[in-house]
């Protein structure tokens, strides 16, 4: 049996256990702090030991950096030097014009063009400040009714029509252009949030319609699309004397005060268009068109035809209506061309102005007949002179006279005035003239019988009055022109177009026979509708059925017109009228008084006296061609 220790024996004996394990685990840490004191002191002594062998490469390494950044700022000196040489030694002459370069601006706003004015210096077209009011609807601080009335007022129209504009979007919205600067300022007046006012140049055309089919229009692009604007651009443009120029520190750009000055005068501008309106409008017209020439140089005083256009809105019109059709348009000019052909003739030998033939009222030409167009009413006349064969506008008259002339030799004078081209002249699209070939003309004496009297071939009316011009210029043949030249604002000329040599195509003997009897058609024949009292004009009229689509002649669709020459004693101007389609009349009843009123504008403002002595007149038939 085990013995037993007593209580508190076991008591002893454990607190020398306790005790022996509380010493050793002091013992313990202090070993742990000893052996930590010793690798410190061996770790700073092998420390200290590395940085004594490695202090020399160390200085060494330090003197090599010092060494590199003196050579970096060496070589950043040395690349100064070499670049500021460069610059003040090499590179001098372009551094100052480059510095130069930097003192000047290219003109960044078109440069406006040159004015346009007539020969009195009225002005017909000039580049302004203008504006275009923009609509921005979701910017609106008031009611859009109220923004309409407030506008309709300033704009002249209706305040619904700009009520509807509004809804048309939410910004952007153009509701008018080219307003002039009053306009504009009252519209910034109103101070209306959401209006916007664009500042522009825009061509402005004061006289509006005056002139259109002379002067063109510049689209809303700032581009020429008609008339001068478009022929003349490059006389009308300003060019820069170089690419840029010196800014100014207004910040404006120089420009010339040079202006393109025409030969037209407003005032018969004005003449012609009234006359001419009034015949179309009484005749309902299909339109019609007029033109004044000075014969002496080619100088149009006038050129008119209706209905026209406002070049400042011509958006607004049919694009027909920007044709220059006296110019672009053919037609059979009829009797008109009767005095041409008598010329021809004269020159050619072919016939004397005693000449005389027998007027059988028709005639059978290769087996088609001829006819006057009063035949049906009047018969025959018998024995005619020249100067009645054109006072009573005799067509077998000018058969008889054609027949005279050898087909070849006809032909040649017909290419020698100038048809089968187009007419020399300073305004766009001119149409040349059409004439069939020599051999299809000389193929048949119907040909030749019909080109007598003005039918068969085609030509514009200003090639008609350039010819009639020949007959009123001694014979010379002259280039029409409306450019006078470039005259600055003391009206200092500065540049004006080479003059054209005239073509000598008549002699002086034959006009002025020609002109005589011209006269006699105004004072006893056709034409007596133009006459003006004190005055000698002479004249011919012409009423030409138009072609028709189908082939043939219309029943109903004429041509009529009328060339006058005045004064007839000392021939100077020329005065063209021509009727497209009117509803009844003919040349002597419709476009002879048209030329009337014009020549009585043109006796006032070119002071022409009345002729002291008149040529007499005689009784006449009431033929009306």
């Amino acid at each position: 049996m085990a013995s037993r220790i007593p209580l508190t024996k076991r008591r002893q004996l454990s607190l020398p256990f306790v005790s022996q394990t509380t010493n050793s685990r002091d013992g313990g840490k202090k070993n742990l702090i000893a052996r930590n004191r010793r690798r410190r002191r061996h770790f700073t002594a092998a420390n200290k030991s590395l940085q004594s062998g490695l202090g020399l490469p160390e200085q060494m390494a330090n003197k090599t950096r010092v060494y590199l950044v003196w050579i970096i700022l060496m070589l950043g000196g040395l690349g100064l030097f070499v670049n500021l040489y460069r610059l003040q030694v090499i590179q001098t002459q372009d551094l100052r014009e480059r510095a130069q370069a930097q003192q000047q601006v290219a003109p960044s706003r078109i440069i406006p063009r040159r004015p346009i004015v007539d020969r009195n210096g009225n002005i017909l077209a000039i580049d302004q400040q203008v504006y275009t009011l923009y609509a921005h609807p979701y910017m609106f601080k008031k009611p859009p009714g109220e923004i309409a009335a407030k506008l309709a007022w300033i704009l002249h129209r209706p305040a619904p029509e700009l009520l509807l504009k509004f809804s048309e979007a939410k910004s952007g919205i153009r509701i008018a252009e080219r307003l002039p600067p009053k306009v504009g300022a009252r519209i910034k007046d109103l101070m209306i949030d959401g209006l916007e006012l664009v500042e522009s140049t825009s061509r402005i055309y004061p006289y509006q319609d005056l002139a259109a089919e002379v002067i063109g229009y510049i689209d809303l692009d700032n581009q020429p699309q008609a008339g001068l604007e478009y022929s003349q651009k490059n006389l009308i443009e300003r060019t820069p004397p170089s690419d840029s120029d010196n800014q100014q520190p207004e910040g404006f750009i120089r420009i010339d005060d040079l202006r393109v000055q025409l030969t037209l005068d407003t005032r018969l501008q004005m003449a012609a268009r009234s006359a001419l309106k009034q015949k179309i409008q009484e005749y309902k017209a299909k339109r019609g068109g007029a033109i004044i020439m000075d014969a002496r140089d080619g100088s149009l005083l006038a050129l008119v035809q209706e209905p026209s256009y406002d070049p400042n809105q011509y958006y607004k019109f049919d694009l027909e209506r920007f044709k220059n059709w006296l110019l672009t348009d053919t037609y059979e000019p009829g009797s008109t061309f009767k005095p041409i052909i008598v010329a021809i003739a004269l020159e050619a030998g072919a016939i004397q102005p005693d000449t005389v033939f027998n007027d059988e009222g028709i005639v059978y030409v290769d087996g088609w007949p001829i006819a006057n167009a009063d035949y049906e009413y009047a018969g025959s006349r018998g024995a005619i002179s020249l100067t009645e064969i054109l006072q009573y506008s005799s067509n077998v008259g000018m058969v008889h006279i054609a027949l005279r002339l050898q087909p070849s030799l006809f032909y040649s004078w017909l290419e020698r005035i100038g048809l089968g081209l187009p007419v020399d002249i300073d305004l766009p699209f001119a149409t040349a003239s059409y004439i069939k070939s020599k051999k299809e003309f000389t193929a048949s004496p119907v040909n030749p019988a019909t080109t007598a009297f003005g039918q068969g071939f085609t030509i514009t009316p200003i090639q008609l009055l350039q010819l009639y011009g020949a007959l009123a210029n001694q014979g010379k043949l002259v280039k029409p022109h409306v450019v006078r030249g470039l005259y600055n604002s003391q009206g200092q000329l500065y540049w004006q177009p080479h003059p054209t040599l005239p073509q000598q195509i008549f002699s002086p003997k034959t006009v002025s026979q020609v002109i005589a009897m011209m006269e006699k058609a105004v004072n006893n024949g056709t034409g007596k509708a133009a006459q003006i009292s004190g005055y000698r004009i002479a004249g011919k009229t012409g009423t030409a059925q138009k072609a028709s689509a189908s082939g043939g002649y219309s029943d109903y669709a004429k041509i009529v017109s009328f060339v006058g020459i005045l004064p007839a004693e000392a021939p100077r101007y020329v005065v063209l009228a021509v009727v497209d389609e009117p509803q009844g009349g003919s040349g002597g009843l419709v476009a002879a008084p048209i030329v009337k009123s014009i020549m009585e504008a043109l006796i006032v403002s070119e002071g022409i006296f009345p002729s002291q002595e008149l040529a007499p007149s005689s009784e006449t038939s009431k033929n009306l061609n």
